[in-house]
């Protein structure tokens, strides 16, 4: 491999090196970046070694649940970490938009978003030859996903805090109110905080992340717990429809029922507030052709 990098120590790097000390920086385990790079820890355990020797500073200190940077390392991560993902991200659009593209990509999202948005929307990536396995996964259950190499792209409505992932807003929704009709007239004959904390009310969980929202930009306070969870929405909205209770759910599940009149919006007397999506992965998963032409066909498609 020809030299490519000259680190802020003067130093000739490789760029199997550099990867593999990024990726180990990121993961604090050697065993978990080899796995990750396709490579034996032995060798991660030679390209870490071979950096500390040109450095003449160690990298990482040893212990028994994986490796701790050093100070040096955190300046080398810094120095490096970004352009580095950005190049092998570039690398493989480049690659991916230059040959006949196949295999494999796994994405993963919450049920109702997966199934009622995200799934019409895969055509692009199908006709470019890729073969899909879709994944069902809440928040957390996702970024894990993505970090431990299961998914290669994840649809969320929250943004990651964790440095080793990356995402892209890709769209919005508004939060709205809803109820059946009659659950609805019912609601209308006492002032609305009494009849959100009377008429039942229907949530993802008993955080009620959606409902929360909508009561918070309202300034209004619901005390009881949900009467009914389900964490997949489209099971809330059958609940709506049997005139259940109420609850709060993103416009793109309720269009066709508001418009049918088989759910009304409860008017918010503030504002209503919007929900952002946002497609995830993990820095390291850009450097496969395929898993760039995936993320590249996949925003465009939900960006439509």
């Amino acid at each position: 491999m020809a030299i490519i990098h000259k680190s802020i120590y003067g130093t000739p790097m490789s760029l199997p090196q550099m990867r593999t000390f990024i990726e180990v920086y990121r993961r604090r385990s050697l065993s978990d970046a080899a796995r990750a790079l396709g490579i034996t820890q032995p060798a991660a355990s030679q390209h870490i070694a071979s950096l500390e020797a040109q450095l003449g500073h160690p990298l990482f200190d040893r212990h028994s649940r994986g490796v701790r940077p050093t100070a040096i390392a955190d300046d080398f991560a810094a120095s490096i970490g970004g352009s580095l993902d950005r190049a092998e991200a570039a690398l493989a659009s480049a690659r991916a938009r230059s040959v006949q593209m196949s295999g494999t990509v796994h994405i993963a999202a919450p049920s109702d978003l997966l199934g009622e948005m995200i799934t019409p929307r895969l055509g692009p990536l199908l006709d470019a030859g890729l073969d899909l396995r879709l994944h069902i996964g809440g928040r957390d259950a996702l970024y894990a996903m993505l970090l431990d190499d299961k998914v290669h792209l994840g649809i969320t409505a929250s943004r990651p805090e964790d440095a080793r992932l990356a995402y892209q807003k890709i769209g919005s929704e508004d939060l709205r109110a809803v109820a059946a009709p009659a659950i609805a007239e019912q609601m209308g004959r006492m002032p609305l905080s009494e009849a959100l904390n009377t008429v039942p009310c229907l949530a993802y969980d008993l955080d009620r992340p959606l409902v929360r929202n909508w009561l918070a930009v309202n300034q209004i306070e619901v005390g009881r717990l949900p009467a009914l969870t389900a964490p997949d929405l489209r099971v809330l909205r059958s609940g709506l429809c049997a005139g259940l209770g109420w609850t709060v759910l993103p416009g793109y599940l309720t269009s066709a029922e508001r418009t049918a009149c088989t759910l009304v919006e409860i008017a918010a007397p503030v504002r209503v507030p919007t929900n952002a999506y946002y497609l995830v992965w993990a820095k390291s998963s850009l450097r496969h052709p395929r898993v760039a032409l995936a993320r590249d066909a996949l925003i465009g498609a939900l960006q439509a």
